[in-house]
């Protein structure tokens, strides 16, 4: 039940973000002037609608997206005379691009508010630095080909408890080497054994805490299960990353801004891996598994109900607000349909009859949208068959959160 839930409030978070991507187009358009016809949720046929003034608003059947109807956004939308003062290629381009920006800025809005509320409520994971969180016992070693740790005491007091470390500790340096973030740490401490000096902030105040580090086997930082890796000495104490970090109302502002900066770069650089992770997505449909390949809108709803059903609401919020800030940077690719397309259509159009007045000659008409409508369907069939892919592959052999 937690599960169909949790599964549930994803959708609506979705769609709340589609409507309001819809209703940053709206509200700036209104805002210059030019005439909105409709604003519908949906797509298909109609459940219902109502005016408000010369608007109409609506949702539809087929819950994969939304639109906002403003007069004269192309060359093929025809307009009525009453219409054409207020048409939106009438608009300086400025405008034009704010409107068309709109909907993408309303995500990044969107995804920043979700990472404000985690961080102040605590579900924010930690910025800049390595910070300790629970400890457990070391494992000797681990099955070189699944990489599964061997069985340990419990009750064997592992080397972090033992130095005095506690949950929230900031390691600032390990045996005299800076660790600006966990993987440093980790990469540090894997190359120490015996004795080791570990200088952490606690409270505000830096001790230096001695560390018996532990020798154990363990394959390569970049080990992948199903290979045979080779188990080598390494450094270990026992010791895992704070997950989640509690800020007050103003230090979170700055902390958010962290955040979505490494947002933004994880989102690019999941753009440019986006094409070679493509055959991953027709791999899973065969039964294989890549926990880094594409997923679409049903795919990051299970994850989300996986999370909502073990009580995750860290990850809940934190993958809505990724989605977010991946359909707003997605959605500004200068490729028609998109958002990003029709801006940089007008840009040209800008720079073109600049040109043009300087040569002394007059502006051309607006960019005759039936000479890209080629292009525009070839970019529609590959993001159809890509989305048709993703969609199969999360429904057949979905992404799952382990147990």
């Amino acid at each position: 039940m937690s599960f169909a839930l949790g599964v549930v409030l994803f959708a609506v978070g979705i769609g709340l973000s589609i409507a309001l991507h819809e209703a940053g187009h709206m509200w700036t358009a209104k805002a210059f002037g030019m005439k909105v016809r409709r604003y519908f949720i949906g797509f298909g046929p109609k459940v219902f609608s109502f005016r408000r003034g010369e608007t109409e608003y609506g949702l539809k059947w087929i819950p994969a997206g939304g639109f906002c109807d403003i007069a004269g956004m192309t060359a093929l939308d025809p307009v009525t005379p009453e219409e054409e003062p207020r048409a939106f290629y009438r608009r300086k381009t400025w405008k034009r691009v704010v409107v068309l920006s709109a909907g993408s800025v309303m995500h990044f809005i969107i995804g920043i508010i979700l990472l404000y509320v985690m961080a102040v409520s605590g579900l924010l994971p930690p910025i800049g630095g390595a910070y300790a969180g629970q400890v457990s016992c070391v494992p000797a070693s681990q099955d070189p080909t699944t990489l599964a740790p061997t069985p340990c005491d419990p009750a064997q007091p592992p080397p972090a408890q033992k130095a005095g470390i506690r949950s929230g500790d900031h390691i600032v340096s390990v045996g005299g080497t800076p660790t600006p973030d966990w993987d440093a740490a980790v990469t540090v401490i894997r190359t120490h054994f015996g004795p080791t000096p570990f200088v952490i902030e606690r409270d505000g105040k830096q001790l230096t805490l001695t560390v018996d580090v532990a020798s154990v086997q363990r394959a390569a930082l970049d080990a992948k299960p199903g290979e045979h890796n080779a188990l080598a000495p390494a450094g270990a104490i026992g010791l895992a990353p704070l997950s989640t970090l509690q800020y007050g109302p103003v230090d979170a502002v700055p902390a958010t801004f962290v955040f979505t900066g490494k947002m933004f770069e994880a989102t690019w650089q999941g753009l440019k891996m986006f094409p070679e992770k493509v055959p991953a997505v027709w791999a899973a449909i065969g039964g294989a598994q890549d926990i880094d390949r594409p997923i679409s809108m049903v795919g990051a709803s299970v994850i989300g109900g996986d999370a909502a059903e073990k009580g995750q609401w860290a990850t809940f919020l934190l993958l809505l607000a990724a989605l977010n800030f991946f359909v707003g940077v997605f959605n500004l690719m200068p490729l028609l349909p998109l958002d990003g397309g029709h801006i940089a259509v007008n840009l040209y159009e800008r720079v073109r009859d600049a040109v043009r007045r300087r040569l002394g000659k007059v502006a051309m008409p607006p960019v005759d949208y039936t000479r890209l409508l080629p292009l525009t369907y070839v970019v529609i069939l590959i993001f159809g068959a890509i989305s048709l892919l993703t969609i199969t592959a999360d429904i057949v052999n979905p992404i799952r959160l382990p147990q």
